[in-house]
């Protein structure tokens, strides 16, 4: 039988087992750090609302294995020789004391350290052990005195043996197991003072910053004990300060309203607003409690997460014990097996300390089968504590999302009947027979000044009424709510809230985003391509994080033959040429910036960070298209564009809306693409929507003044900006078909309203503003996309080309018209002093 000479080499054998199963285990955090990671690039360009996306944040890995593993470096090398040769070797040479002793003391001394970076909260369990459970302790003083006095003793009774070494592994397989856990270090120590014959004053300065190291960490504990009571205290004191004032701010509205509203206001809006009243305070209440509630049920699946993360590293580190046994149980069997080989061929020579051998060996087998059933037995245990801990915590994650569902229904509700109250406040304003100036005109003219002010850092101390407050600018940076006429604020802020709910409601189902994020996954590895699972997730609207991107994809998908026929820095050299050379088109393009966008905030002012990319990118087409030039419109388009494109995408966005999209002409000088589809929308109105058409027949209101400017400016300024920007992304995906769509899917979705006017001027007002009170974004999406099909392409250019030649053909009458009367003037004296349109502009 072949077997280590000494326990040193057997020390070696072992360390270099647990050496590879640290590497690993390095190796499994490393994969499950690479797994966390988002699967969606973010090094595509942003526009100028798309720029505070956070970065991915990586873990750093952990080196609590590495320290460990420094700790338990003892043997470095084998001693090469293995069973009866080394038998014949002699005892292998101890290493020296001051040399372990520095070692020992330094590794003591950064443990130390980080553990009082960390705090004393980590107790890391050994990944190699056997039969006793290790554990990384920091010794105290008094036990490093009772184990270095022990191993004295040890060491002057090892003295008198028969020569035998010690090990300086503290692993003993042979070892009875007991209860009680014992420190790492201690075993470190003791392995110290066995192979050192003397102390040497490494050793004391080692102790001595031991017991620094200890006394630090005692005072840490107790200053990081202090100050959790104290911040405890500060949240409950905050607290306490916070019900007060709500008292108090509530008894000064109660009193307030007890002692001027009764004088001079019927009982009948007295109670109302009293009702209204209760009705809103009831549902903040109920609002606080649940975020309350949330929150305990947050802190409560965090920590079930920690409780299940503690599992699983306990789970790991008993299946890396289970395969040491497994490894050490097959190396005992090939031993076995070749004992009773070597017993059968030499039954003869057998001696009895062979067999004495053989039963010590037979015993240990026995021994180790045992150990390997009771952490089988352990481990069934803990996977099904860890399959018990998995069920809570699904089922908290469960209550969490009806908190949250009822917590946004809620939040809806709440919304709706704030943009009630706000209706209801301008009723009671407006003077019905007289007009003296009541009490209750005052208390109600404070109150609508309470709820149309902004979201701001500054509030009043003081108001009757604070309701759910609205932002100054969306995410888009448009204003919200207008500055100048007081009607037109409260109509603003009640859209602005009736928005807010709508959104609420959708949230609560399941979003599209999720969607979004397992496309863009799936698409990691390969290149993006059309697809019905694409447009419809386009259709739904682009997520605002996702925007950049795909608008970027969409407009190289349109331009792809322009942008590889042009040299590298195309756009740079057309912006030179348009600043150094002489252009007709900037003169306007300049008096254009500031009346772009005037209500978004990027835009508003010369010194706003969009105008210059604005001017930029307009100059750039110009001296790329000298035949359209500049045309009003254009500014527009660029304008949404830079929202979410830099200037280079912006400017190849134009190009595609300009000469892919959209036909010839449609931004010259006469107009005349333009012109030719309001008269297919015409048409496309008489089939799709006949009732609405004869409507407007009947009391001649021509519709094509309103949406003519749908067409040129694809609906910017004429709906809200949530559904402008979802427009828009089917417009750069799907191209000029969607403007048809959402055109006629504005009118159906107003149809009836409509149909109950009876004269063309009410016809008229309601057609300037109406779509401006369209606020859902999903019912229009599924009139345009559904109820309106089938829709085809070949329809359209098919009645673009007989409208076109309709129009050509009325412009060439009007130019001959125009000619005559030229002709007519010049030969008629009564008629030299009249002028033409044309004449007049110049």
């Amino acid at each position: 039988m072949r077997y280590a000479a000494t326990r040193q080499d057997m020390t070696y054998w072992l360390q270099e087992l647990q050496q590879k199963r640290w590497e690993y285990c390095n190796n499994l955090d490393a994969a499950k750090r690479d797994s966390r990671t988002s699967p969606t690039p973010s090094d595509f360009s942003k526009g100028l609302v798309a720029k505070d996306n956070p970065d991915l944040s990586i873990l750093s890995q952990n080196a609590s294995a590495e320290r460990a593993r420094n700790i338990l470096a003892v043997e470095t090398s084998p001693t090469d020789l293995v069973g009866e040769q080394a038998a014949s070797q002699p005892a292998p040479v101890q290493p020296s004391a001051i040399n372990f002793s520095l070692k020992q003391w330094s590794t003591e001394i950064k443990n130390s350290m980080s553990s009082l970076r960390k705090g004393n909260n980590e107790n890391r369990k050994s990944i190699f052990y056997t039969t006793e459970e290790w554990e990384l302790l920091d010794p105290t003083p008094k036990d490093l005195e009772d184990s270095m006095a022990l191993e004295e003793k040890r060491k002057h009774l090892a003295e008198g043996s028969k020569g035998l070494t010690s090990s300086a592994f503290p692993f003993d397989f042979g070892r009875i197991p007991h209860k009680t856990r014992r420190p790492l270090k201690d075993m470190i120590g003791s392995s110290k003072n066995r192979n050192s014959s003397d102390s040497s004053p490494t050793e004391w300065y080692s102790g001595n910053g031991n017991k620094l190291v200890s006394e630090l960490q005692l005072k840490y504990q107790s200053q990081q004990e202090e100050l959790e009571k104290l911040k405890k205290d500060l949240l409950s004191q905050k607290e306490l300060v916070r019900l007060l004032q709500q008292t108090v701010r509530s008894s000064q509205y109660d009193k307030y309203f007890a002692s001027r509203l009764c004088e001079g206001v019927p009982k009948e809006k007295l109670e109302l607003l009293h009702q209204k009243d209760d009705q809103i305070l009831g549902l903040n209440n109920q609002l606080e409690k649940l975020n309350l509630e949330k929150d305990s049920l947050q802190q409560e699946v965090k920590n079930l997460k920690c409780k299940v993360g503690e599992l699983n590293e306990q789970l790991g580190m008993l299946m890396e014990t289970i395969q040491a046994k497994d490894e050490v149980i097959m190396k005992l069997s090939r031993q076995l097996s070749e004992c009773e080989d070597n017993t059968s061929s030499q039954s003869g020579a057998v001696n009895s300390s062979m067999v004495t051998c053989t039963n010590k060996e037979l015993q240990e087998l026995d021994r180790l089968k045992d150990n390997l059933q009771g952490y089988k037995t352990q481990n069934k245990f803990l996977n099904k504590e860890i399959l018990e801990l998995s069920a809570l915590r699904r089922n908290a994650e469960a209550r969490e999302r009806e908190w949250q569902a009822k917590y946004t229904s809620l939040e809806a509700k709440l919304c709706q009947i704030e943009s009630k109250y706000l209706i209801l406040l301008q009723e009671m304003k407006t003077p019905v027979c007289s007009e003296e100036q009541s009490p209750a005109r005052e208390v109600i003219t404070q109150l609508l000044e309470d709820a149309l002010k902004a979201e701001t850092s500054e509030q009043p101390e003081q108001a009757f009424f604070k309701p759910h407050l609205v932002s100054e600018y969306d995410i888009y940076g448009f204003q919200t709510v207008p500055e100048d006429d007081e009607e037109e604020k409260l109509v603003a802020k009640s859209r602005a809230l009736d928005l807010r709910s709508l959104s609420l409601s959708e949230n609560r189902e399941i979003s599209t985003g999720v969607k979004w994020e397992n496309y863009l996954a799936s698409t990691m590895n390969r290149e993006m391509m059309r697809c019905v699972e694409l447009k419809n997730l386009i259709r739904s609207g682009i997520p605002h994080e996702h925007r950049s991107k795909m608008w970027k994809w969409c407009v190289n998908l349109h331009v792809k033959k322009f942008k590889d026929s042009t040299v590298p820095g195309y756009f740079q050299t057309l912006l030179q040429n348009a600043l150094e050379k002489q252009n007709p088109a900037s003169k306007q393009i300049e008096l254009d910036l500031l009346r772009t966008l005037p209500n978004n905030k990027h835009y508003s002012s010369p010194t706003s960070e969009g105008i210059q990319k604005l001017r930029n990118v307009l100059l750039a087409f110009s001296w790329r298209n000298p035949d359209i030039g500049y045309c009003q419109g254009l500014n527009r388009l660029v304008a949404i564009a830079l929202l979410y494109l830099e200037q280079e995408d912006a400017f190849w966005c134009l190009v595609t809306i300009v000469e892919v999209f959209m036909p010839r002409d449609y931004y010259t000088k006469t107009l005349l693409g333009s012109q030719v589809d309001q008269r297919v929308f015409k048409d496309l109105m008489s089939e799709k929507l006949p009732r609405l058409h004869a409507h407007f027949e009947q009391y001649k209101v021509d519709y094509t003044l309103i949406t003519f400017n749908w067409f040129l400016v694809v609906f910017v300024d004429s709906v809200v900006s949530d559904i402008l920007f979802k427009i828009w992304d089917s417009f750069l995906y799907e191209g000029p078909k969607v403007i048809f769509r959402f055109a006629l899917a504005l009118f159906k979705y107003k149809e009836e309203e409509i149909l109950k006017l009876q004269d063309s001027m009410s016809i008229f007002k309601y057609l300037r503003y109406f779509t401006r009170t369209i606020l859902d974004a999903r019912k229009l999406t599924g009139i345009a996309f559904g109820d309106l099909n089938p829709f085809p392409l070949r329809q359209i250019r098919n009645r673009r080309t007989y409208h076109l030649e309709k129009v050509r053909l009325e412009l060439t009458e009007l130019e001959a018209i125009r000619e005559d009367f030229l002709r007519e003037r010049e030969t008629c004296v009564e008629k030299r002093d009249l002028i033409s349109d044309d004449e007049e502009d110049s």
